[in-house]
């Protein structure tokens, strides 16, 4: 019974989601699950021949990085096993002039706003301009109540746990808490704010009523 009652207000906080991303620009859908989101953004991007991937974990528990690969199609992924430095760096670069571009977001704000916090910059980039398309997809768990509260959980939620999951040696990795650190591992250097969709850039965002990523 309880988790009809989650299930429910999930639903009504995603519905408003999407609504006021609508109002801001955004091309925003609500979908059941994984593979309703899925089937959608592959009927977004089937025209498409070459494809970038921030580092998202919601984007690759998809597994729309096989199913592309496997259509022969061109996918730039700058964390695939066995590129070294170079060539890592090089697939950063490449996801800017892809034709779509796929990451997740750090936080929705049920008020419209999409916060994404970088160390190296190329995810920010490349979803703000340069791609034909970029598609952000993301959880039910990344929707707060409004923009402060959205910057907070990058710093308290989705900073600590991706830091834990990359093997950082931060602070934040160890205790679970936010000092704002100067370690040099540190992955909260670059810090965008989608208010409104950019003014060049086709972006769809595809919200699934499941807990995805960070």
């Amino acid at each position: 019974m309880v988790d009809d009652y989650h299930g429910w207000l999930n639903t009504k906080l995603g519905e408003r989601c999407v609504k006021n991303l609508k109002s801001h620009g955004f091309d925003a859908c609500f979908v059941a699950d994984a593979d309703e989101a899925r089937d959608l953004i592959l009927q977004l991007t089937a025209d498409f021949v070459s494809f970038g991937f921030g580092g998202s974990d919601t984007t690759r528990s998809l597994g729309l990085i096989e199913m592309l690969v496997k259509q022969g199609k061109e996918v730039f992924d700058h964390l695939a096993e066995g590129f070294d430095l170079a060539t890592s760096l090089e697939n950063r670069k490449a996801q800017m002039r892809s034709d779509c571009f796929f990451c997740s977001a750090n936080a929705l704000s049920m008020t419209g706003e999409i916060v994404n916090v970088d160390g190296v910059g190329n995810r920010t980039n490349a979803m703000s301009f340069g791609p034909k398309k970029v598609i952000v997809v993301a959880g039910i768990n990344k929707v707060t109540p409004d923009l402060n509260s959205a910057l907070a959980r990058v710093q308290q939620v989705a900073g600590p746990m991706r830091a834990k999951s990359l093997g950082m040696p931060t602070p934040c990795a160890e205790t679970g808490i936010c000092n704002d650190c100067n370690v040099p591992q540190r992955i909260c250097r670059i810090t965008t704010i989608l208010h409104r969709k950019p003014m060049l850039t086709d972006m769809s965002v595809v919200l699934v009523n499941k807990n995805m990523g960070y």
